[in-house]
């Protein structure tokens, strides 16, 4: 059975809809908009956020994020130094080719033609030909395969001193841009230590006047902030000149910001420090290179002492003669074209100038063996020399450690006290000032240390070993 009363409510509402109030309805879509935006806005927050882009203003290059590896990796790229060092390498090589080209076949087209009254001859003695083509090789020349066999091992010599360049860039680059993160970490700190300085200021001047401070602990506190002061500025300083040379190795247009990241040297270097004597001997690229240079000079020596035996020479030739030259008038038969082939032979019977080669030769043959072993001495005194640095330089940096972590502690137990009321703002302030000293030594021990773990890598020449 039907409920009459649902059905007269229904037709009620059906037929009152259209008379509902304007301001029910205004409440009503009112209400609607805001339940959306609150959803909207819900759907926003909860979306995650996207990392903000470098952007760069209007005239200036964007920055650029750069680590350790990619700054080596851009400086030996764009490095001028390394573009000189690899053009005196290519130099090396086509000067040794040029002693070289002349045990390669060698032919040479010409002509001698030319009025003659009398016997035809010209003044090298050859006779005039309209055409002439000339072959010669050498086949066996000891003293000139000596030269060449000397300018190819200093050409090799000259490949070893590359690697000695790209060692040096890898160096330079790499204590650069440690030293540019270490300055950008202190002036961060030192920005701080000058929040301090002015509150320690404040508070002085402030008990000064309360006839509590002497005068003289006001100027010892605005030296404090000057001090600081003068502190960022060597610091901003040195910071312009370490960007300009990192933008110049790593080829970046002028003025473009650098990002840099703290970074430590790589894994590897940290184990290389047994037998870098040993490794110095074998990779050092000075080493690598006064032995190319003995080695040249055996070969000199070695042509210049087969400069008694006969040297060999195949000649050819081939002549295009005129008869306008009368060689009729003079010979008994003309012949239109020639052809001559055959070896040049020469023995020597006595030379005085080859003696006083082989002379010359041993002397400087001597010379660059007394070089070797002085580089020698050199580099594993060095080696010793800069593995104690390294060992100094652990023992600085664990001291300025420590002395960073009790000045942390001094901190944080001036600030209890500060809670307690038992210290005033201004001690609390004065350890914050000496914790940011301890940290900027920290630093710079950390900074010392890594440039003598360079220098004793670069020594031993496993510098560049590093990042390969």
């Amino acid at each position: 059975m039907s409920n009459p009363n649902s059905t007269q409510s229904l037709s009620i509402a059906t037929g009152n809809a259209g008379i509902l109030p304007t301001v029910f309805r205004s409440m009503l879509a009112t209400a609607l908009l805001t339940i959306g935006a609150s959803l909207l806005l819900a759907q926003a927050q909860d979306a995650p956020t996207p990392p903000p882009r470098p952007q760069a203003t209007f005239g200036t290059p964007a920055p650029v994020n750069l680590t350790l590896k990619r700054a080596i990796e851009l400086a030996l790229q764009n490095s001028n130094d390394l573009q000189v060092a690899k053009l005196q390498t290519t130099l090396a090589d086509r000067s040794a080719y040029i002693t070289k080209s002349q045990f390669l076949p060698s032919v040479y087209a010409g002509s001698g033609a030319g009025y003659t009254f009398g016997i035809p001859e010209t003044p090298g003695g050859r006779a005039p030909a309209l055409f002439s083509l000339t072959y010669t090789e050498q086949v066996i020349n000891e003293p000139l395969r000596g030269q060449s066999k000397e300018l190819q091992e200093q050409a090799r010599s000259q490949r070893i001193l590359l690697e000695e360049a790209r060692s040096t860039v890898i160096s330079r680059t790499a204590a650069a841009y440690l030293e540019l993160v270490m300055v950008r970490h202190s002036l961060d700190l030192l920005q701080k230590e000058q929040g301090s300085a002015d509150k320690i200021l404040e508070v002085t001047q402030q008990r000064e006047k309360e006839n509590l401070e002497l005068p003289i602990e006001v100027t010892r506190s605005q030296l404090t902030k000057a001090l600081i002061t003068q502190r960022v500025l060597q610091l901003e300083g040195r910071q312009d000149e370490l960007e300009v040379f990192l933008r110049n190795q790593c080829g970046l247009q002028p003025e473009t910001p650098i990002e840099v990241t703290p970074e430590d040297l790589p894994g590897e270097a940290e184990q290389e420090g047994a037998n870098l004597v040993a490794l110095a001997m074998q990779n050092n690229p000075s080493i690598q290179a006064d032995v190319s240079d003995v080695r040249a000079k055996q070969f000199r020596l070695t042509g210049e002492k087969r400069g008694y035996y006969p040297t060999l020479e195949l000649v050819s030739t081939y002549s295009l003669l005129a008869k306008f030259n009368n060689y009729a008038e003079f010979f008994q038969k003309f012949e239109r074209n020639n052809y001559n082939a055959g070896i040049n032979v020469q023995i020597p019977v006595f030379s005085a100038q080859t003696k006083a080669n082989i002379a010359l030769a041993e002397v400087n043959l001597r010379i660059a063996e007394a070089n070797l072993a002085s580089k020698k001495q050199e580099i594993s005194a060095a080696v010793r020399q800069k593995t104690r640095h390294l060992r100094e330089r652990d023992a600085a940096r664990e001291v300025a450690r420590l002395e960073l972590q009790l000045a942390q502690q001094d901190v944080a137990v001036l600030q209890s006290q500060l809670d307690e009321g038992k210290v005033n703002l201004r001690e609390v302030e004065r350890a914050r000032v000496t914790e940011n000293e301890k940290w900027m030594a920290y630093l710079d021990a950390n900074f010392q240390r890594q440039q003598a773990q360079l220098d004793l890598l670069q020594a031993a020449g496993q510098l560049d070993k590093v990042w390969q």
